[in-house]
């Protein structure tokens, strides 16, 4: 009997069916950020980010164009188990001929339509897009969709709007919704003396912007995303969780949920249950955030494992929409890349194969002696035995940082 058939039968002891968790993780969509390759950098021309974001580092081989960007994705996402979507920023835009004479305001489809193509050619599942409102001459004195500029804020309304529209057509490329995330990076350095103007005009923004008629809902669903605080922006964020709570409750949208964008204490996992309360969906940017939003590569630890307990014990895979969200530029991007992938799936897959039933009964029953025994038990479970079958079933093995490294040796180290 080989390892994977003595964990099954271990797993059994507890009431887990591995087969049925096997098959149920590997249907899970988990959208995968196309900036971990490139410093969310864009191909707009952009030499460094503004607007609330930084990343870190120098490491050789960052993709600087779209073949790049493409070329490395198709390495590393062959490395990558699950279902996967890609998740695009506008600022991603393929812009040919009109890169320099067009803006982020007038933006269309067909800019992203050499994505579309490219992701059905790797057999992905769908693209996700989110709206840029950084790294742009138009974020004036730290605001977009907020800002006392008629001028400015109508810039960024209407590329909110070309935005939709963009994922409207993406979502039909797929048969298939396409997620849009808004996030702004909208607030003050220091002590405002005004926090409802701001927010108001916030509020009438996302108005507009959802609003707007161009778009076909049945192919796009709007999340809208917190922060704590950003660089630049210490002392007040206009869109807050207290803000886009409300907002996105009034207005039948998601919120998503950074796991970086909330105060040291908070979590995230806690959270989630809260939410599906209220909401048919709700969205995550599953980071690690090792001091606040420092957006390091995600590894299975703690809080991912309770993130992942939280969607699947639900039965929620169907509502919460996982995307993945970290940029390191101190390591090798592509390992980076493939790491947070693969510690989400190991979080996913764990979580199934905890005795959820039989922990939830006990629970209810106020047997607590039972629940906690069940929860010290699973630790020991041999887990690792079932997630090496999980990547044998797809084609994949444990090491992916041998050929991801013979590609830098190969391909990034020469650009």
């Amino acid at each position: 009997m080989n390892r994977f058939e003595e964990a099954k039968k271990i797993y059994a002891e507890l009431g887990v069916d591995v087969e049925e968790a096997i098959k149920r993780v590997q249907q899970i969509p988990v959208s995968i950020h196309c900036w971990q390759g490139d410093d969310v950098l864009g191909f707009e021309g952009a030499k460094n980010l503004e607007g609330g974001i930084q990343t870190t580092g120098n490491y050789l081989g960052r993709a600087r164009n779209p073949e790049e960007l493409m070329a490395d994705i198709r390495k590393c996402f062959a490395y990558m188990p699950g279902k996967k979507r890609l998740n695009l920023h506008a600022c991603y835009a393929i812009l040919g001929d009109e890169l320099g004479k067009l803006d982020r305001d007038a933006y269309r489809y067909d800019h992203f339509k050499p994505w579309v193509d490219f992701a059905k050619e790797i057999g992905l599942d769908g693209i996700d897009f989110n709206p840029t409102f950084f790294s742009h001459p138009k974020v004036k004195d730290g605001l977009t969709l907020s800002s006392p500029d008629e001028e400015i804020r109508r810039f960024w309304i209407e590329h909110g709007k070309r935005s939709l529209e963009i994922a409207s057509e993406l979502g039909k490329a797929f048969g298939k919704p396409c997620f849009v995330n808004i996030w702004v990076p909208d607030g003050l350095k220091d002590i405002p003396g005004d926090r409802l103007g701001p927010r108001l005009r916030l509020k009438d923004s996302l108005d507009q912007i959802i609003d707007h008629p161009g778009y076909d809902r049945k192919y796009v669903i709007i999340g809208v995303e917190s922060k704590v605080f950003g660089i630049g922006v210490e002392s007040y964020t206009v869109g807050n969780s207290e803000f886009y709570q409300n907002y996105a409750a009034k207005k039948g949208v998601c919120c998503l949920m950074d796991m970086g964008h909330y105060h040291p204490t908070e979590v995230v996992s806690d959270k989630i249950p809260s939410l599906l309360c209220f909401y048919d969906h709700l969205a995550l940017h599953v980071s690690r955030p090792v001091r606040w939003d420092s957006d390091h590569v995600i590894v299975f630890e703690d809080e991912l494992k309770e993130v992942a307990k939280e969607i699947i014990r639900n039965n929620a895979e169907g509502k919460v929409i996982i995307g993945l969200d970290y940029f390191d530029a101190s390591i090798n991007r592509l390992i980076a890349w493939t790491t947070g992938v693969h510690s989400m799936q190991k979080a996913l897959l764990y979580a199934a194969t905890l005795p959820n039933d039989e922990m939830k009964k006990a629970q209810d029953e106020g047997d607590f002696t039972k629940l906690i025994y069940l929860q010290e038990r699973a630790k020991m479970a041999p887990f690792s035995d079932v997630y090496e079958e999980y990547l044998r079933r797809q084609g994949l093995e444990l090491d992916y940082y041998t050929p991801l490294k013979k590609y830098e040796q190969e391909v990034l180290s020469k650009r």
